[in-house]
């Protein structure tokens, strides 16, 4: 795993293996730098049994441990993780077995740690060590635990038992309870250097990498995630006109999460722009210009409303035809305007 670390985070890493000193840790990073892999790869570095290695060498990736981690079996380790989020990392469903397993695969796979996986997870975790060096509850992300889920986890932070570590990753620390986050050392993760992010990119053959990176706000795996889906940088470089014209087929094929946010990210440097700004995520060329910025604002609540509940059942077809339809209506008022006053000019030269 040491060795598959992507670049950017091998400074983080050591980092913490040399500050980290209680007994919990909170790690806030964005799913798209790799926070997963690096939450793994500090699990793995607490656990490894190479005692001739400074922290900036673990982990080994050699001695017995490390080999268990890779394997998915160390006994010391646990990874607790939503349903959703453990088939998306390729990762075996939760090892409940049983009735409840038979039940979870037969429903949609849970976005949340229910509380019962919480306990579980926490018995767990004050067992003795079956190798005698921590026992590691990897937790992510932390903002999956609904309230009880929470309250749960935060007696057992209260009283750590000796030889138990709990590493807890989030894109946003914010939206944890208080009284969770005062019990952790915060660990932030930055969004990795352009450069470093561009090199990786081109590394995995994404071609205009800086098109995608910016897409995806500085992340680079959501960039690489951008492209496997099919979605390359002439595909979003024409989504601004294409949006502008009222043309939602452009989005066909589109997971609604993702449509939601493409046209969010569009909205924000559509109003910036507006406003006399510098976009973000698209080419200033590649947006329309004149925007009205009232229609815009309203906008932007659609959309916020829509991603709220994009897991509703919507009929998915007509939900992007009306926010692409709204979007188009914050040019399409601003050209007819235009076009009224050309005319009256017209009219007036005659």
């Amino acid at each position: 795993m040491a060795e598959a670390l992507l670049p950017w985070l091998r400074a983080p890493l050591t980092q913490a293996l040399q500050r980290q000193r209680g007994h919990a840790l909170l790690v806030q990073g964005a799913a798209g730098i790799g926070t997963l892999a690096f939450l793994r790869a500090l699990a793995q570095a607490w656990l490894c049994e190479d005692e001739g290695q400074g922290a900036e060498h673990r982990p080994c990736g050699r001695c017995p441990s490390c080999r268990l981690v890779a394997g998915g079996t160390h006994p010391d380790l646990k990874l607790l993780l939503p349903e959703a989020l453990r088939a998306q990392a390729g990762l075996a469903p939760g090892d409940d077995g049983g009735a409840e397993a038979g039940r979870a695969s037969k429903r949609k796979p849970s976005r949340q740690i229910r509380i019962d996986e919480l306990r579980a997870a926490t018995d767990w975790v004050v067992q003795s060590s079956s190798r005698g060096r921590a026992k590691v509850l990897l937790l992510h992300p932390a903002e999956a635990m609904n309230l009880q889920s929470a309250s749960a986890l935060l007696k057992r932070l209260e009283e750590p038992p000796g030889l138990a570590r709990w590493l807890l990753g989030t894109a946003d620390a914010a939206r944890l309870l208080p009284t969770v986050r005062s019990r952790c050392q915060l660990l932030r993760l930055p969004l990795p250097a352009a450069e470093a992010a561009l090199a990786w990119l081109q590394q995995q053959g994404l071609r205009d990498a800086a098109v995608l990176l910016a897409a995806a706000g500085g992340q680079p795996l959501e960039a690489a995630a951008l492209a496997a889906a099919g979605i390359d940088a002439a595909a979003w470089r024409a989504l601004p006109a294409a949006v502008a014209q009222g043309r939602a087929a452009v989005l066909a094929g589109w997971p609604l999460a993702r449509t939601i946010d493409a046209l969010q990210k569009l909205c924000h440097d559509a109003s910036v722009l507006a406003a006399g700004g510098e976009p973000r995520f698209f080419p200033r060329d590649a947006l329309p210009s004149r925007a009205r910025a009232e229609a815009l604002a309203a906008w932007a609540q659609s959309l916020a409303r829509a991603a709220r509940y994009d897991e509703h059942p919507w009929n998915e077809a007509l939900l992007i035809e009306a926010l692409v339809a709204e979007g188009s209506s914050s040019w399409q008022e601003v050209a007819a305007a235009g076009a009224k006053r050309a005319r009256a000019a017209a009219t007036l030269g005659q």
